[in-house]
């Protein structure tokens, strides 16, 4: 497979939407930026995100045998020369056996000011304890579930007249705005 100099090349993993996924294409296409995706995996075969990947020419699998999903993509990941994995919106845990397989970096967004608030619900939880702020962390993905050092965190203030929905979007909207800084940030480290 072709290398792109001086850029990573990448793959996303994604289950839904794909908003965080449309930032990562949108940054990757700027001529500074460190990462090429390559590819975008899906375990949802009708992962809205895979049509936007298409309409920008990157390669999709959303169709991968679930009961054989991480075998499967490895073997995409090593034909397509993948050098960074970023997970964007991805609702399945990797195994630790497929982490040690890559043996490269992969990257997560997380919508918490990590380590609080690992897994699920977190803009509810972080509601219904009354917290001043939320946010989104971007960290290294370990074989713990959302343990993994932090590469780049940013809050948000929750208001008395925010709700699980409001909350949702204002973290969303950060989201986009550190996913590609954070890429950044820890490909300049390596």
């Amino acid at each position: 497979m072709e290398k792109y100099p001086g850029k990573k090349n990448t793959a996303v993993f994604i289950s839904g939407r794909g908003s965080n996924l449309k930032s990562l294409i949108k940054h990757s296409k700027k001529k500074n930026s460190l990462i090429k995706i390559r590819l975008v995996i899906s375990n949802n075969p009708d992962a809205e995100g895979l049509k936007y990947a298409s309409r920008s020419k990157i390669k999709i699998y959303g169709n991968i045998n679930k009961s054989n999903f991480e075998n499967n993509s490895l073997k995409l990941l090593e034909k397509y020369n993948i050098d960074l994995i970023c997970l964007a919106g991805f609702m399945k845990i990797l195994s630790g056996n497929f982490i040690k397989k890559f043996s490269k970096p992969i990257l997560n967004i997380h919508p918490s000011l990590l380590p609080k608030y690992k897994g699920l619900n977190t803009h509810e939880r972080a509601i219904n304890n009354k917290d001043r702020f939320a946010g989104a962390s971007i960290h290294k993905v370990t074989e713990k579930l959302d343990s993994g050092k932090v590469i780049l965190q940013k809050k948000v203030k929750i208001l008395k007249t925010d709700n699980i929905r409001s909350l949702e979007k204002k973290v969303l909207k950060i989201e986009h705005e550190i996913y590609p800084k954070a890429i950044d940030k820890f490909l300049t480290n390596l």
